[in-house]
């Protein structure tokens, strides 16, 4: 006995629900195309759709159940899933075999894999097109289940919503068509199900009545979509930490979650600019030109180049208050308006002055504001004037322009930047300055391992004599790719303490590494902050910058008398690029491939480079040991375990030379070094291992180390160094690390040999 009711669609009309199911879940799927690149899983995702919805309503045709077809339906696109994507490698498969779920399982894990690492839009690779092909399958099923076996049509609408998570939740726009469609497939599915099932003298009116309400309401929402989203506020959301897909318009986030995963940030434009020399009246009314593209004017031979890279990251906003986990923000209060031509800057001995190109470089800046909405405007961190049409307000103690009203696309504003000709010179022998905040940048949570952290800085920082120094030991220690690793997910919390737990797994993204950097800082009696903006855009070819949410970045600022904030960047060069001029250790040797041997350390002298500091714990990749085997009786044991012994070695030998990088070769050769006593601590630069090593050398033989040894050490150094700083690293071949690092080892042995001591003297 059939107990359904009677409004469930039966004979024709049951095939044309699930048509328009069919047709409803295809719609819905194209929303996934800002997502994922072009390519075949959109065809493969409909066909699959498209034969499931003919074997469900073929399986309706044959049975009054209303569970049946939904099962079969399941257990058919189960089979097809398995034949597609759980046959062997490299052959042709018509029915599953028992390794078939095994094989399409891994299939799936490497998708999730694909997702978590890629940003948008990611690879439609074979893995995510069953990932998509699933979830659509399921889709149909369930809202045709909900549609015709059970006869409710109004909830198959939340089964189709299934496919719009990940576009709304990471806030890529579904296209028109793709809302047009679902609408109007799941509005038809409505007016099906209210349409009388027998002949009536009505049946004709009530019918057309159903069609128009649902074009009307179709129409209606493709007019007044645009007009909503363009509301203030309308679909607009902080992100978690930095900028991770946002839901329509772009905005940083406030507070810093150490806890967090960067996850997937926006590649949507949230700006343009150009960069030029300022001329004439730009730079005595302190003005910039519009964003029409300028022709650069001639820089002067001696001096740098204006360019993006020049002016630095434009930095939104800073932050000061840290609770041990998370970065938190204060509403500004005591803001202020300023005259035009005004420079705005962060030291207070030039604040309220005029751009003065004897003090360095002017850049005139033009601004575009594309996909951002942000309270406070993204401006230089240098000094600056800064032109802009709103009620804009600065912050002196924080060195923000504010707003009352958000950025909004479109918007521009510009500035003459005044870059300073600083170098590390001028900050060797700086002081550390008071910022005037009550000591809020230098207060240390009191964590459980606040003092651990104290200590690890302040082993770091042993050698070094200034504040300066310090700050240069601890970005080289963060900065270390044989140190740290640039990882955009978090491992889960091992204590209350974020910043402990990020030292121990040595894997984070930007806000970990600046958080890291500025908290033990503090610990140092350095003033220190976050800032938190967009690194220099990418030129687009006929001049203009482009930045996109993916550019979103947070770096240390440390405050010296005299500077006023200084950036720092110890964030590896794989998402932040070169560091600043002033401390980036690469900046004395220049770009080109011929590198004077001058620009590393060559003397033997004696230095004050850290000797004494721990040499890190762990695995070791390749060690030198003498054994010495005594007779055991039969000849034939001593080769079987000398085979036994040598095999691993082989394979550990060849495993090395296939993934040998100069990072890897420089930690082996750290490594091996530290055996025969000859170490150097983790803040130690390139090239101050090299003095380091020169000088235990000599303390310990009474001898320079040997030529051949001293170069094989200097070109190592260097390929690492360029590794970390430059901007474009050199390809260095495996046959080369490995032989400089042989070279180093067998030469510091042999001079240790010599003078009769396997070990320095100390």
């Amino acid at each position: 006995m059939n107990a359904a009711p009677a409004r469930i669609p039966r004979g024709p009309r049951s095939v044309l629900a699930t048509a328009l199911c069919a047709v409803a879940t295809c719609a819905a799927v194209t929303a996934l195309s800002h997502l994922i690149e072009p390519g075949r899983w959109l065809t493969v995702t409909w066909l699959a759709v498209g034969l499931t919805a003919a074997v469900v309503a073929g399986a309706r045709a044959v049975t009054r159940s209303w569970w049946a077809p939904t099962l079969v339906g399941l257990v058919v696109a189960a089979a097809g899933v398995l034949v597609r994507y759980g046959a062997p490698p490299g052959r042709i498969q018509v029915l599953p075999d028992l390794g078939s779920l095994d094989r399409a399982m891994a299939t799936a894990r490497e998708g999730v894999a694909v997702i978590n690492a890629s940003l948008v839009p990611m690879p439609g690779v074979r893995p995510a097109e069953l990932l998509v092909v699933v979830g659509a399958v399921l889709v149909l099923l369930v809202a045709d289940l909900l549609a015709v076996g059970l006869g409710l049509p109004a909830l198959a609408g939340i089964a189709l919503l299934g496919l719009w998570v990940p576009t709304v939740f990471l806030g890529f726009p579904g296209g028109t068509g793709a809302v047009a469609w679902t609408g109007l497939a799941y509005l038809l599915l409505l007016a099906l199900s209210a349409a009388p099932a027998s002949a009536h003298s009505d049946r004709a009116r009530r019918t057309g009545s159903a069609l128009a309400g649902a074009a009307a309401v179709v129409v209606t929402a493709l007019a007044a979509g645009p007009v909503v989203a363009a509301l203030p506020g309308w679909a607009s959301l902080a992100l978690p930490s930095l900028g991770s897909g946002p839901v329509g318009p772009l905005q940083l986030s406030s507070n810093l979650d150490l806890r967090e995963s960067l996850g997937t940030r926006s590649g949507q434009v949230v700006l343009r600019y150009t960069v030029v020399p300022p001329e004439g009246a730009d730079a005595a009314a302190g003005t910039a030109p519009d964003l029409e593209v300028p022709t650069p004017a001639p820089s002067a031979s001696d001096g740098p180049a204006v360019t993006a890279r020049l002016i630095g990251p434009l930095r939104a906003f800073t932050l000061t208050s840290f609770d041990g986990r998370e970065w938190q923000r204060d509403d500004a209060t005591d803001v202020r308006t300023w005259e035009p031509g005004e420079l705005l800057a962060s030291d207070p001995g030039i604040r309220g002055g005029t751009p003065d190109a004897a003090r360095g470089t002017l850049a005139s800046v033009a601004v575009e504001v594309g996909a951002l909405r942000e309270r406070r405007l993204p401006v230089s961190t240098f000094p600056r004037t800064v032109t802009v049409d709103g009620a804009w307000s600065y912050d002196d103690g924080r060195d923000e322009v504010v707003g009352r009203r958000s950025t909004f696309d479109g918007m521009r504003y510009s500035m003459l930047v005044e870059v300073p000709d600083l170098t590390a010179d001028d900050l060797a022998g700086a002081r550390v300055g008071d910022p005037g905040d009550a000591g809020a940048s230098l207060a240390v949570p009191t964590t459980e391992h606040a003092a651990e952290i104290e200590d690890l800085a302040r082993s770091l920082t042993a050698d070094a004599t200034t504040p300066y120094e310090q700050a240069m030991a601890l970005q080289s220690y963060f900065r270390a790719a044989t140190n740290f690793t640039y990882d955009t997910r978090v491992a889960p919390a091992r204590s209350e303490d974020a910043v402990w737990d990020f030292l121990q797994s040595r894997r984070g993204y930007c806000v970990q590494f600046a958080t890291g950097m500025a908290l033990m800082a503090r610990t140092l009696d350095i003033p220190a902050r976050v800032g938190v903006g967009f690194l220099p855009g990418d030129a687009d070819g006929d001049g203009t910058y482009v930045v996109t949410g993916r550019k979103s970045h947070a770096w240390p600022e440390l405050y010296f008398a005299d500077q006023g904030w200084v950036r720092f960047e110890p964030t590896p060069a794989i998402q932040s690029g070169a560091p600043p001029l002033w401390s980036d250790p690469f900046a004395a040797i220049g770009p080109g491939d011929d590198v004077p041997d001058e620009a590393l350390p060559s003397a033997a002298a004696p230095t004050g480079a850290a000797t004494t500091a721990p040499v890190p714990t762990g695995p070791v990749v390749e060690q030198e040991t003498e054994q010495s085997w005594t007779r055991v009786g039969v000849i034939g044991g001593v080769v079987l375990v000398a085979l036994l012994l040598a095999l691993p070695l082989v394979r550990r030998r060849t495993r090395t030379r296939a993934d040998e990088t100069p990072e890897r070769a420089w930690l082996r050769a750290r490594r091996r070094l530290a055996s025969k006593g000859i170490s150097w601590s983790d803040a130690t630069t390139p090239r101050d291992a090299v003095l380091a090593v020169q000088s235990q050398v000599l303390a310990a033989s009474g001898s320079e180390l040997d030529a051949a040894a001293a170069r094989a050490l200097q070109q190592l150094a260097r390929t690492v160094e360029r590794q970390r700083y430059a901007p474009a690293p050199e390809d260095v071949a495996t046959e080369d690390l490995l032989r400089w690092t042989d070279e180093v080892v067998d030469g510091v042995t042999s001079q240790l040999s010599g003078a009769g001591s396997g070990r320095p003297t100390r």
